[in-house]
């Protein structure tokens, strides 16, 4: 018999909803309709169920405490990887998953001067426990969970999570702090959503996309394939979450002369693949949306690939 935990995060909790997420207005309701099912779902199938309410990253920390392993003689705080404790985590938004990921990542992330000699080459952080999703909007067809091909309904997440097998996905943490699940698309756009042209050097390993000076409609950083188009425009090639691998595209737009017919300008996308990626603007603040998390930067922003790192239960 499992013992499962049926996380949500309430408004206004951190980043995990609210202006933290890009919002999720009513879908913040209490009780919802899909997590009740879900828990009456896993009753049946003979787990013990408790649903938890998470207004604050404490209230997060204190659910994901409960996945700690042994005590270890060097003092680290690691995963335990034979627990039974199973974690489903109800998401209006892929941003309040990002925001539970996020605290996984910052509670066994060791620092620095104390990586363990058990920890995988090219890792900052161990394998962290899986989670399953449970969509609150069924109807969703661009949300991670639908990328992925996960169970969408209540009963099906039910099952996942009980009998499901787990499927490891790479991960994507950046200089900020935080974590990248789906993609970041930066850029912004005006009022008509035309992309407003931007300036700033970007680099894929040692691939160099473009080097400042040129007028850039938008650069995707992709994990997944959740930006895979901007504008009606092709970015991202694949976006496969499993490969150990970066996605990146930038477009840009370049003028092309015509013999008799002046000149016309066309898009072109440029990408690469890699471990890591670097974006410095050139000009101000650079707007972003980062797995639909709304913020800006004036500073260099880099993301790299911890390949594998988390993991999801699929049906």
């Amino acid at each position: 018999m499992y013992d499962v935990v049926l996380l949500s995060l309430a408004e206004g909790s951190g980043d995990g909803c609210g202006s933290g997420c890009g919002g999720c207005a009513s879908a913040c309701a209490t009780p919802r309709t899909p997590v009740l099912a879900c828990a009456d779902a896993l009753r049946e199938a003979g787990a013990r169920v408790e649903t938890v309410l998470a207004g604050s990253d404490q209230e997060i920390d204190a659910v994901l405490a409960r996945f700690d392993g042994p005590a270890r003689p060097d003092g680290l705080t690691w995963p335990d990887p034979d627990t039974k404790l199973r974690l489903v985590v109800a998401s209006a938004t892929d941003g309040q998953l990002r925001a539970v990921v996020r605290r996984l990542v910052r509670r066994y992330a060791p620092p620095p001067s104390k990586r363990p000699a058990d920890l995988a080459p090219g890792r900052t952080v161990p394998d962290l426990p899986p989670v399953a999703i449970l969509p609150l909007d069924p109807g969703n067809s661009g949300d991670l969970a639908a990328q992925l091909g996960l169970p969408r309904t209540p009963a099906e997440v039910a099952a996942a999570v009980l009998n499901g097998p787990v499927r490891r996905l790479d991960l994507l943490r950046n200089d900020g702090g935080s974590v990248t699940l789906d993609g970041a698309l930066l850029g912004g756009s005006d009022d008509d959503g035309r992309a407003v042209p931007w300036r700033g050097r970007v680099e894929v390993d040692d691939a160099l996309l473009t080097d400042g000076e040129e007028p850039v409609l938008a650069c995707v950083v992709g994990n997944a394939a959740g930006y895979a188009e901007f504008d009606g425009l092709r970015l991202l090639a694949e976006g496969d979450p499993t490969d150990g691998r970066v996605e990146v595209a930038v477009a840009v737009p370049v003028v092309v002369k015509q013999r008799f017919k002046g000149t016309r300008v066309r898009v072109e996308v440029r990408r690469a693949r890699g471990r890591a990626v670097s974006v410095l603007p050139r000009e101000g603040d650079l707007q972003f949306l980062d797995d639909g998390v709304a913020g800006s930067t004036s500073r260099k922003r880099s993301w790299w690939t911890e390949a594998g790192a988390w993991a999801v239960y699929s049906g």
